[in-house]
């Protein structure tokens, strides 16, 4: 079922396929230049190397005769220079792959295809018995390798810029000297610079964002095993290397907008691309409908308790700096700011001077948003003074003490409280 997904897709509503994986031909040995009278096989593999039992191929020769032969199996021998493609029930027909039986005396030999990361190895070989004292290697007409100890070439972990003209030269004796055939390689991308998606390019504060790095394999390079890694501007790693190609990130602030990028590599680390930088704009939602309430409830309060000022918003993201303010005057009673849509404000011992109009306003960087006027009642209790002086009197002074010091808290002239600042 996994098979299927990946790489069939339906047509809605036909029930056929409407893209199959061509299939792709293998060669043994694996030179597509080889000395006349030679023997090659061909096998055509479908996808994850899937093995038809019926194969049809397509055989062009270079004499210009063409061909068409239906085998039971996935093989065919071949001993005559052309061109050839195979095609399995249900698919496209395959590249094709060029044969060439050579007459000459020196060849160069190179393998049919070779992807980036792969190790290119190029062989030059004689159709005498004479074995070579040196050979040369050009590329583009440029000596690339110049040796008597081994007469094979090869370029580790092959890239894009490797592709290009190339030729051997041998000598053996003094004077001989043998030129082979001009191959031209071209290098295959194993997988092409990947592509940084996202379920949303301006998120909301607070929201979720999933991010995907997708590309595509080769249809010859199905099973190479793939690494994946998520980062951001300046250099910051979402998620290190591991072979999930998808990455959540659970809760976005406007300070995480920025360039992100994805980057893919093979497990041997021998080809390794980058996205290009996708930016995500994170949006601020303001503050909206702020309102005040009071614990207990109704701006109820008792002379010597506790009163809580309460304030709230409907709506708005981010740090949010809730303000507390007494009607009428300038300084504000309390400020905090918090990642929350609520803050309360505690007076520890409220007096019957403090009664008045109270309102709070909270600011996520739009401006500042004020609730309606509460109006604060003091009920006071004649007991608690006589209380207070009793406990005194009684040499509980460092008993009270505490609540004395909060008394001492409130400013004296305005009946109006210290500003306290917390964040």
């Amino acid at each position: 079922m996994l098979l299927c997904a990946s790489l069939l897709i339906l047509v809605a509503g036909s029930g056929q396929f409407a893209a199959v994986p061509k299939p792709v031909i293998s060669l043994h040995p694996p030179w597509t230049t080889v000395f006349f009278g030679k023997t090659v096989r061909l096998t055509c593999k479908g996808f994850h190397s899937y093995e038809p039992k019926e194969t049809k191929w397509y055989q062009k020769y270079y004499t210009g005769k063409a061909e068409e032969t239906e085998t039971s199996g996935n093989t065919l021998e071949v001993h005559k220079s052309g061109e050839f493609r195979c095609q399995i029930p249900g698919s496209p027909a395959s590249d094709p792959v060029q044969l060439s039986f050579s007459r000459g005396p020196l060849i160069l030999q190179a393998p049919h295809s070779v992807f980036e990361g792969d190790t290119l190895l190029l062989r030059c070989q004689t159709n005498g018995k004479e074995k070579l004292s040196s050979v040369k290697y050009k590329w583009n007409g440029n000596l690339l390798y110049n040796s008597s100890n081994s007469m094979d070439f090869s370029i580790p972990r092959a890239s894009l810029n490797n592709s290009g003209n190339y030729q051997c030269i041998g000598s053996y004796g003094k004077n001989h000297v043998l030129k082979s055939n001009k191959k031209i390689i071209k290098i295959q991308e194993r997988f092409p610079h990947p592509k940084l998606n996202a379920t949303a390019f301006q998120p909301t504060e607070g929201s979720s964002v999933n991010l995907s790095c997708e590309t595509h394999l080769h249809p010859e390079r199905l099973d190479t095993p793939l690494h994946f890694i998520f980062f951001r501007d300046n250099g910051v790693i979402l998620s290190g290397w591991n072979n999930s190609s998808e990455l959540q990130i659970p809760i976005l602030w406007k300070e995480d907008s920025g360039l992100y990028g994805c980057g893919i590599e093979t497990v041997t680390h021998s080809v390794r691309k980058h996205s290009l930088l996708l930016h995500i704009s994170v949006q601020r939602i303001p503050v909206s409908q702020v309102s005040m309430e009071t614990q207990p409830p109704g701006g109820q309060a008792v002379e010597g308790e506790t009163l809580v000022l309460v304030c709230s918003m409907a709506e708005g993201t981010g740090y949010t700096t809730f303000s507390w303010h007494r009607e009428n005057m300038k300084e504000s009673l309390g400020r905090k700011t918090e990642r929350s849509q609520r803050a309360e404000l505690e007076i520890p011992a409220i007096r019957a001077s403090h009664a008045g109009g109270y309102y709070c306003t909270a600011d996520n960087s739009y401006g500042p948003v004020h609730s309606e006027v509460v109006t604060i009642n003091v009920r006071e209790i004649p007991g608690n003074r006589s209380i207070l002086v009793g406990l005194g009197a009684a040499g509980g002074l460092f008993s009270i003490l505490p609540l004395l010091l909060s008394c001492w808290s409130w400013r004296k002239s305005g009946n109006d409280f210290q500003e306290a600042e917390t964040k």
